[in-house]
């Protein structure tokens, strides 16, 4: 692929992007207090916990928490600390952030006493959905990844790229975005999520909360999501797997060669169910929700 189409893409899996901000909820259970994570609660029934990705705000979920509220289940959303405002804490330094993320959403489910969770993550949360199912598979009881693959390597170099073979490119994307001038974030968040949000009335919002994010913290994300290849951790996996995926904005690929990319990459996984969804760009539950919805119910309902 062309250079600059693949950063677009990749632009687009990691989810560097945000929403308005909205009130939490303190989280049911015995006080949980993380340096990395935030958890707010809502509603009643079987569990959901929601992650959303690089720099996003919890509120990506508000109209699937809405809908899961609904529908009778008790709705647990992550915020990442150094992403949409909150505070960087323990993410402000160190190599890696979405492995320690995962181990705290791990933590939380183990310390909350939840009994085997069905666990939603877009984009890098699903990544980290991926690690704490693959590392801790008795806490989770289904996994939806939605839009995000579990080598994101895989995109920056020829078949067969292994992590340490596109390093030096994941360290030039973790400078760049390190480095952006204050002046520029602006242009470049304008432009990114043009790409990753089809309906335009809703992207002032992701605008504005990446311009409150951490470049550092999104930085080393978005490094480590590039150099850390999951797929041989994907046959530790137990949980059943819905994935839902899209054609990126961009992307010289057919739908066709996009579905045999994710086939190939998703291979180890013992019970996974591969969706491509049409007419969405990157945030599938803004620009197709009620197919997303429809998703949603089918993966909480298969046994």
């Amino acid at each position: 692929m062309h250079r600059r189409h693949l950063l677009q893409s990749s632009l687009a899996l990691a989810g560097i992007a945000v929403l308005s901000a909205c009130a939490t909820t303190p989280a049911a259970g015995p006080a949980f207090t993380s340096d990395r994570i935030s958890v707010s609660v809502e509603g009643a029934g079987a569990d959901v916990v929601l992650i959303p990705g690089l720099t996003s705000h919890p509120s990506i979920w508000d109209d699937t928490a809405a809908h899961l509220v609904g529908t009778g289940h008790r709705v647990h959303r992550v915020w990442v600390s150094g992403f949409a405002g909150r505070p960087s804490g323990a993410n402000a330094t160190g190599e890696q952030v979405g492995q320690p993320v995962a181990e705290e959403i791990a933590r939380y489910i183990r310390e909350q006493g939840l009994t085997r969770p069905a666990v939603i993550g877009h984009s890098m949360g699903g990544w980290m959905g991926m690690v704490v199912a693959a590392r801790h598979p008795d806490l989770v009881g289904r996994l939806m990844v939605v839009d995000m693959l579990p080598f994101m390597g895989a995109m920056f170099g020829p078949p067969g790229a292994t992590p340490d073979q596109v390093r030096p490119v994941a360290e030039q994307i973790r400078d760049g975005i390190r480095s952006v001038p204050l002046d520029q974030r602006r242009t470049r968040a304008e432009a990114t999520i043009a790409g990753m949000i089809r309906t335009e009335s809703l992207r002032e919002g992701p605008i504005q909360h990446t311009l409150n994010s951490d470049y550092d913290v999104a930085g080393r994300s978005f490094h480590e999501l590039i150099v850390t290849d999951l797929r041989p951790e994907l046959a530790h996996i137990t949980a059943p797997t819905t994935v839902l995926y899209v054609t990126p904005t961009g992307a010289p690929l057919t739908d066709a060669q996009l579905d045999v990319f994710y086939q190939l990459s998703y291979q180890t996984l013992p019970t996974h169910r591969l969706v491509r969804i049409p007419e969405a760009a990157h945030f599938i539950m803004f620009d197709n929700r009620s197919r997303f919805f429809a998703e949603v119910d089918a993966f909480l309902s298969t046994e």
